[in-house]
């Protein structure tokens, strides 16, 4: 299958090669024989009713420090693509937001990957409160009265933006921890959204692991260890990736929400886990393949090519 493919995502040369998971999609279509295009959200304009990128031609290879070529900038319609993969990564705010609404106006004659209005739909804190005794106990509020009273039960607790990324702002207070209120105050300087608080879950120190689901169905997972003394598991802040199999429970948790991110076009999503609760379901720009594939011997770009292009 010939393709044209649009991969708007964040400068490909900050990218690392070694665990970007937007790299190895873009290698696995390149081999299929795809033509790629690179293009970021400040390159998307909508004139007359068009969805209009200035992207350039886009070559990449598994060479550090050379893996990938950009060829002069192309000013293309977007409705003229195949497929748009829209890969850039939170903050999930308004500039992302208006990158949603453009790219819907494509969807579904172009597919975009992940269907933009799901997306824009699924703030990935919030869409996981859809399904129920799934969550472990949880709070979004920005009332200091509601928080305190909300740790005054649960006593240990996680508070964290709603819409952040990466594990950045997330702080773990006991029950004995004085900074609640600074916490507070910080976060309302600097966020206008509320922020999610949860009862920490001691589990998290056998890990946080990420499952990859394509298409609503399970197809792999990497177990995330934190450092000692760290309560975040995100491996550019030192977490550890082992080697991992679903539990029951995890099985039990895709079922509950598969037929969901399949029938709302979220084709390619990593869900975190910790003990038997989910604590997110990330669909802007997940990660984890090459993790997954060094453990497990696969290669899930190739899955998710394969369902893309059924789907076309």
């Amino acid at each position: 299958m010939s393709l044209t493919v649009a991969i708007q995502m964040d400068p490909i040369e900050d990218v690392d090669i070694r665990g970007d998971s937007t790299f190895v999609l873009a290698l696995e279509a390149q081999a299929r024989g795809y033509d790629l295009y690179h293009y970021g959200p400040q390159d998307l304009s909508l004139l007359d009713g068009k969805v209009i990128a200035n992207a350039r031609p886009l070559k990449v290879r598994q060479q550090l420090g050379d893996h990938f070529t950009l060829g002069d900038v192309e000013r293309i319609n977007l409705a003229d693509t195949d497929v748009v993969l829209m890969r850039q990564d939170p903050p999930f705010d308004m500039s992302y937001i208006t990158a949603t609404h453009l790219l819907e106006k494509i969807h579904p004659q172009t597919l975009v990957v992940n269907d933009p209005a799901s997306v824009r739909n699924a703030p990935e804190k919030i869409f996981v409160t859809q399904f129920e005794g799934v969550l472990p106990p949880t709070l979004i509020s920005s009332d200091l009265r509601e928080i305190k009273a909300f740790r005054k039960e649960h006593k240990d607790i996680i508070v964290k933006p709603l819409y952040g990324n990466g594990g950045a702002g997330v702080f773990h207070l006991k029950p004995d921890d004085e900074n609640l209120t600074v916490v507070h105050e910080m976060f309302t300087e600097f966020y206008r959204e509320p922020m999610i608080v949860q009862r920490y879950l001691p589990e998290v120190r056998q890990g946080d692991k990420r499952i990859i689901l394509v298409d609503g169905k399970p197809v792999g997972a990497i177990n995330r260890v934190p450092e000692a003394g760290e309560s975040r598991s995100n491996m550019h802040v030192g977490g550890q990736a082992f080697a991992s199999t679903l539990t029951p429970r995890e099985q039990e948790l895709c079922e509950i929400i598969g037929p969901s991110l399949k029938e709302q076009g979220q084709i390619f999503v990593g869900i975190d886990v910790i003990g038997n609760y989910l604590t997110e379901i990330n669909v802007t720009s997940p990660t984890g393949l090459q993790e997954i594939n060094r453990y497990d011997d696969v290669k899930l770009e190739a899955t998710i090519w394969d369902c893309i292009e059924s789907k076309l």
